[in-house]
């Protein structure tokens, strides 16, 4: 009695029950508002960390910090706060470029309190929803295209953001359907399953017949791979093959769009190699080559953090007219961009983090699936993007692993998990 008393004489602000609530909201609304609006997850994020405050055990989350999953992530953060010290760049530039490694510390954070709720799987359907009204106004801008928020003239099919973006969302969500789908109809939840079937082909239809990233055509077999081998027998493997491979005739053959964004991989090479033209191909192709010299210049600790604009611009030639003449901060690969600036030294905890958030989702389950989904994504993607320092991408990894990370943890360990205490002043 004396204690449910105690219990109840706690005042609401200080209740670590209504603050742990709070936080699986504001998550909720992250992964509700990030395909739609960046200054919205920014807002959010911040919340989110004053939320949680209230309830952490500072000697279980030190515990927890201590964990390579949590320490190589700051590890990076701290390098590239320390990378400022040899670069040559303005400060200005130099902060600037710390900035996107510094939504890594939010993961610790994300670990700890998903380890102790129970509604996790409200983030996931969260971002699944909003993925699905997002692709439909996909569909309805295709149709009347000022109905998009971007300016006249725009990129097609594209409500928000652009089609990087765009693709990878969609990309993720059809995918990672595959896991749901296959558990309901084992478990003859046919209507469910149909409606989770509908929602991944439409999917896939928007990125056939509206506009898709070359980068998500790469990468889509890569995940459905890792999903049969992991989940499917072989003889399950063979008849999707087979299946998959019908489909993609039918779609090669009906989809103009989808045509026209895989030939285009061949002509725009071309064009570089003949007339040193910056296309999209060319210019990666360029800004591979050059950051591979400057890698080669600073082999171990890099150029220092924000130095990689000013390197581009020593060995611009040509003008602006060709690809040899591009100026960029980002050479568009994750691991050029941690090894211009922080040399071996980078790419090491780069490849770390990577390696351990792997090795964090071994075995089954939803969350297992999802983490593991999200960081191999997110591991081929930055073959042609910087997709941990990009801010859309890089919160998609870190909320998708974050959440998915602090449900695998609690999975393994549940006794572990102790309740939530009153916080007594």
């Amino acid at each position: 009695m004396a204690s449910s008393t105690s219990a109840a004489a706690v005042p609401v602000w200080r209740d670590p029950a209504r603050w742990a609530m709070t936080t699986d909201v504001i998550a909720v609304l992250i992964a509700l508002s990030l395909p739609w609006s960046t200054s919205l997850v920014g807002i959010f994020g911040v919340l989110l960390l004053i939320a949680i405050a209230p309830t952490l055990d500072l000697r279980a989350f030190w515990t927890l910090l201590k964990q390579p999953i949590c320490a190589v992530p700051a590890a990076l953060f701290g390098l590239a706060l320390v990378g400022t010290l040899w670069s040559d760049a303005a400060w200005g530039a130099r902060l600037y470029a710390v900035e996107p490694t510094a939504k890594l510390l939010v993961l610790p954070f994300l670990f700890y309190h998903f380890r102790r709720s129970t509604r996790g799987t409200w983030v996931f359907t969260a971002f699944l929803v909003s993925c699905t009204l997002l692709m439909i106004m996909s569909w309805l801008v295709l149709v009347h295209p000022g109905l998009s928020l971007k300016p006249p003239g725009g990129e097609r099919g594209i409500f928000v953001k652009d089609y990087i973006n765009q693709s990878q969302e969609f990309t993720l969500c059809a995918v990672a359907l595959a896991y749901p789908i296959v558990m309901t109809l084992q478990a003859r939840r046919i209507a469910l399953a149909v409606l989770l079937i509908a929602i991944a082909l439409s999917f896939f239809a928007n990125m056939a017949f509206v506009v898709v990233s070359r980068t998500a055509l790469v990468t889509v077999p890569i995940m459905f791979a890792v999903f049969a081998l992991l989940h499917l027998r072989w003889r399950s493997i063979v008849l999707i093959l087979c299946v998959t491979a019908a489909f993609a005739v039918v779609v090669w053959h009906t989809s103009p769009q989808l045509r026209r964004t895989a030939e285009s991989f061949t002509r725009e090479y071309e064009l570089y190699k003949a007339h040193n033209s910056p296309t999209s191909i060319g210019l990666r192709l360029e800004f591979w080559r050059k950051s591979l010299g400057f890698f080669a210049e600073a082999p171990i600790i890099g150029h220092g953090t924000g130095a990689t604009r000013g390197l581009f611009e020593r060995v611009a030639t040509g003008g602006v007219d060709h690809a040899s003449g591009e100026v960029i901060g980002n050479p568009h690969n994750q691991t050029l961009n941690v090894a211009v600036q922080w040399g071996m030294v980078g790419v090491v905890i780069l490849y770390a983090m990577w390696i351990l958030h792997l090795l964090l989702f071994r075995g089954g389950g939803l969350a297992n699936w999802v983490g593991l989904l999200v960081v191999v994504q997110n591991v081929f993607t930055s073959l042609f993007n910087s997709h941990i320092f990009d801010f859309h991408e890089g919160w998609m990894y870190v909320l998708g692993v974050g959440v998915a990370g602090g449900m695998a943890l609690k999975a393994r360990s549940p006794a572990s998990v102790e309740p939530e205490r009153p916080i007594h002043p």
